[in-house]
């Protein structure tokens, strides 16, 4: 697995990192989100991302791969849903991430990020002191921003964060030239979400509802052609190699996707014309898309 410095923080993470969004659903059987968990160190992989959002992730992470910490950059998001404390207070940052320690068994976390803090939260500045405060704590390796659009710009041009996380993918590139230049120039790790783009190309007909149906919409009127390749390749590759992203997160509760995506990551970028294609067809229509996904 290729391994990337991840900006200015000191952290090496792999191209492909494992969402840990389906490691904690419920309906998951225990026992089988540990197999995936340890599978996908078993794989290379070394950069695993949850939330406190994520139901069970954090609580399952712990408990199956706490032993092999040393073995893989932990990054997690924080903000919101500590019961009895309003969210998007620095009280709620700080016993989210007191609670982050416990349940992910660590004494540290390497990443952790503002999940989608609002604009006028971020510019109050209160819960970004309160993440700093757990950097200065040794609770916290790297301060970092996981967003869109206006708040994503803010949280870069704040200075306040070494690592942000965000959408690119083949649909969504407003970042590739709105972000990932300034944020190279400025030494930060980067993280991109959603680098399949929802796998939209599962549906024939529009898919209402469905969290992919912005992305299944702008597909089309991208006229999106991946040719010989498979979507999922196509869309993988492309958003793994992008400039300035440093690892590209892909969550899966089946092994074996996992170990695909694996392999995909491995076959390097996209050819240059194909990747030339893709961004042309983005630049035909620079709708604020980014906002309805």
């Amino acid at each position: 697995m290729l391994l990337r410095l991840f900006g200015r923080t000191g952290l090496k993470v792999s191209v492909l990192g494992l969402g840990a969004l389906q490691v904690g659903e419920p309906a998951l059987d225990d026992r089988a989100a540990g197999r995936l968990l340890n599978h996908a160190l078993d794989l290379g992989i070394r950069l695993i991302d949850t939330a406190r959002g994520y139901q069970l992730s954090e609580e399952r992470i712990g408990r199956h791969i706490a032993h092999r910490r040393d073995e893989y950059v932990l990054s997690s998001k924080c903000g919101y849903g500590v019961e009895g404390v309003p969210d998007w207070t620095s009280r709620c940052v700080t016993c989210g991430i007191d609670a982050a320690l416990r349940r992910l068994r660590t004494d540290c976390v390497d990443i952790m990020h503002l999940h989608s803090c609002p604009l006028e939260t971020l510019r109050r500045g209160a819960v970004v002191g309160a993440l700093d405060r757990a950097v200065k704590a040794g609770k916290v390796r790297v301060a970092a921003y996981s967003g869109e659009n206006d708040a994503l710009a803010f949280a870069l041009e704040s200075r306040r964060f070494a690592a942000l996380q965000m959408s690119v993918n083949v649909c969504d590139q407003r970042s590739i030239s709105a972000i990932l230049p300034r944020a190279r120039r400025a030494g930060l790790g980067v993280i991109a979400k959603r680098p399949l783009a929802n796998a939209f190309w599962r549906f024939h007909a529009r898919p209402r509802g469905d969290d992919c149906e912005a992305y299944w919409e702008r597909a089309r009127i991208m006229r999106l052609d991946p040719g010989r390749l498979p979507w999922d390749e196509f869309a993988l590759r492309f958003a793994a190699f992008t400039p300035g992203v440093h690892a590209c997160i892909v969550g899966t509760a089946d092994i074996r996707h996992l170990r695909r995506n694996v392999a995909l990551v491995e076959r390097g970028p996209l050819p240059a014309g194909v990747r030339r294609s893709v961004l042309r067809a983005f630049s035909s229509d620079q709708a604020d898309w980014t906002g309805r996904v």
